[in-house]
């Protein structure tokens, strides 16, 4: 797959349709997939697209689209919604950039094959349903689907739903069947004390990185409030279980209605917090308030946050029965 999209890459760059690439490159280790922007063909050489390239594009367009020129994005069909939602929100500008979607069948979870007790990996062989582990002490095959990123169980489709481009691929598409709010319904179910305890226990193992606010395309604020000097919270670490909270619950608010499910937070979260779950939630709650709603999924459709009509449900002035009878009107 990644001759397939350098050999359209570099067209794209000879004809002059665009100036550089945006999409991965190798880091420290093989699995340790950047983005990475290549300015000339020499640079394209290292250019990779495999089941490590799990990161979301979209973000980086905000700044790449300012300068000058034309950049092409490498876009799988999730990071499409992101791309979308950004465009709403006029965070990227749509005419410095060349949408070329590319292909996915789920992405790769170094963590899972290490915790298969697969040691001294060297390198990783993709085959159509399995994968050939090189280690140091010879090699191991296992099944591809044993090894997903979970976020990937919960795949919105292998359909762009945004590109100007899109590079076919004889491989088989990507089809999980997950309901991808079975989890938010467990917790839902939990009892209120017993809610609180999960959330402290997960909370409680940040580190105040900020992986999470870097990596969310809908965290795309030019200062965010925790870098104001003037909001009293900026640069703060855990000091204690309330900055814990704070911190991620301020920040699924902020992204709530706008937040397309993409799971990276939780994908580079370095303590394994689930931290998707918050912002799946809220997504739930607007599903079952205004009618289902997928963010980024077209440039027309308003989001329900912020957009007003009068049957809008209001749940803390009406009844149930009023609001299931609203919401069937609304469908």
């Amino acid at each position: 797959m990644t001759d397939l999209i350098k050999k359209k890459v570099r067209e794209l760059l000879k004809s002059r349709a665009a100036d550089r690439v945006l999409g991965w490159k190798t880091g420290e280790f093989f699995y340790d997939e950047t983005p990475a922007v290549f300015n000339s063909l020499e640079e394209l050489k290292a250019l990779v697209y495999d089941g490590f390239s799990a990161s979301n594009l979209s973000k980086y367009l905000i700044k790449e689209t300012k300068k000058d020129g034309k950049v092409i994005a490498l876009l799988k069909p999730c990071d499409t919604y992101s791309f979308n939602q950004l465009l709403t929100e006029h965070r990227i500008i749509r005419e410095n950039v060349y949408a070329v979607g590319v292909p996915c069948r789920g992405k790769l979870d170094i963590n899972k094959i290490r915790n298969m007790g697969i040691k001294g990996i060297q390198g990783i062989k993709e085959e159509e349903s399995r994968l050939v582990i090189e280690t140091l002490y010879g090699n191991r095959i296992i099944q591809r689907e044993n090894v997903i990123l979970d976020r990937c169980f919960c795949c919105k489709g292998s359909r762009h739903v945004a590109a100007d481009e899109v590079i076919k691929s004889d491989e088989p598409a990507w089809k999980p069947d997950t309901d991808r709010f079975e989890v938010v319904s467990k917790l839902e179910a939990m009892t209120p004390d017993e809610r609180f305890n999960f959330w402290r226990d997960e909370l409680s193992k940040c580190i105040r990185c900020n992986a999470c606010r870097n990596v969310c395309p809908a965290c795309s604020c030019l200062q965010c409030v925790f870098d104001n000097p003037a909001s009293g919270v900026a640069a703060k670490s855990n000091a204690d279980d309330f900055e814990e909270n704070m911190f991620h619950i301020i920040r699924a608010f902020h992204v709530a209605g706008r937040c397309t499910d993409c799971g990276e937070c939780s994908r580079v979260c370095p303590q394994g917090i689930p931290l998707h779950l918050l912002n799946r939630k809220f997504i739930k709650d607007i599903d079952e308030f205004y009618g289902e709603y997928q963010a980024g999924a077209d440039l027309e459709t308003k989001g329900p946050l912020t957009e007003y009509t009068k049957t809008d449900v209001e749940p803390g002035i009406i009844t149930n029965d009023v609001a299931r009878a609203l919401l069937k009107e609304r469908r």
